[in-house]
């Protein structure tokens, strides 16, 4: 992150971050949406047993997942649920970078620069900040990627269906939002932890273009890494959030327990249901996300009156 222009008092200096958080959430989301309702719609589906019980189509992969959903339900049901995270990824990313770039300083324990330590621990505060702040977000747009009809319904009217029959408390817009902690928390810890002490122990080169790759490859890294930590948190976030297997009753609840009854009955593999897609989407997005914000910050910087 550029130390530029120290001049910039804190507060700009905040607003800034803001600013560059939410276009690196806004931009990231648009261009991978796609993969997170791939993942969705893996996650979801249950065990093949139960599957073939189902008149639903089944994905065996990614790949028969986009044709399928191409085919059945038309090219725009790959951006279903799109609005519920373009309201939310503003605030989100901006939440998620503000917190993580304030409260660093927090975690230096008397140390002159920050460590890996430092970046995990601002990187997890900031995740669950984030995570409290968009599951209402998150249980609409869920719904959403599990709806398989090829009319769309409209992310207010699911958020008023699901208000008028759940209300806003943990059967409602709070629904699931302990696994959403753990997603976001954990992701995020990884995510920056890797990335800054990864980024500041690779040497800098001054060629712009070799530099560029340097961050690429590195936030691509760091994005992919803390999929595999956080998938787990992920699936049981999609299955407490989702439809129910069986109408009126409800199965999945609770973070360890949802990840208890897909580890029984579905065995280890299934806690990595929708992985690929997840490191699709996350991997480049983790790099597009870094690079906006390191980008349009130090622009800002750069370009302060």
């Amino acid at each position: 992150m550029s130390e530029a222009a120290p001049s910039i008092s804190t507060g700009k200096r905040a607003a800034f971050q803001v600013m560059a958080g939410g276009s690196a959430g806004f931009l990231e989301v648009c261009l991978m949406q796609p993969l997170d309702v791939v993942k969705t719609r893996m996650q979801l589906q249950c065990t093949p047993a139960a599957a073939a019980l189902s008149s639903e189509a089944t994905y065996n992969g990614v790949i028969d997942c986009f044709v399928k959903m191409h085919r059945q339900e038309g090219v725009l049901s790959f951006w279903k649920g799109l609005l519920p995270p373009i309201l939310a990824e503003t605030p989100k990313r901006a939440i998620k970078f503000l917190v993580f770039e304030q409260t660093k300083p927090l975690f230096q324990f008397g140390s002159p620069t920050p460590t890996p330590l430092t970046f995990s621990l601002a990187g997890l505060t900031a995740g669950t900040l984030e995570a409290i702040a968009v599951n209402p977000f998150e249980v609409v747009k869920v719904a959403q990627q599990a709806d398989r009809q090829k009319k769309t319904a409209s992310s207010f009217s699911v958020a008023r269906d699901i208000i008028n029959r759940d209300g806003f408390g943990r059967r409602g817009l709070l629904k699931g939002v302990t696994a959403t902690i753990g997603r976001n928390g954990t992701f995020n810890m990884v995510y920056f932890g890797f990335y800054h002490s990864v980024k500041n122990i690779v040497p800098q080169y001054k060629d712009e273009t070799l530099e560029f790759l340097r961050k690429v490859i590195i936030g691509f890294t760091s994005g992919t890494l803390a999929c595999f930590i956080n998938i787990p948190f992920d699936v049981a976030k999609s299955r407490i959030q989702g439809p129910q297997p069986v109408a009126n009753q409800i199965k999945y609840h609770g973070t360890f327990r949802s990840i208890g009854i897909v580890y029984r009955e579905e065995g280890f593999r299934a806690l990595y249901k929708g992985l690929v897609p997840k490191i699709m989407r996350l991997g480049p997005g983790g790099a597009i996300m870094l690079l906006a914000f390191d980008y349009v910050y130090e622009y800002l910087l750069a370009n302060h009156s």
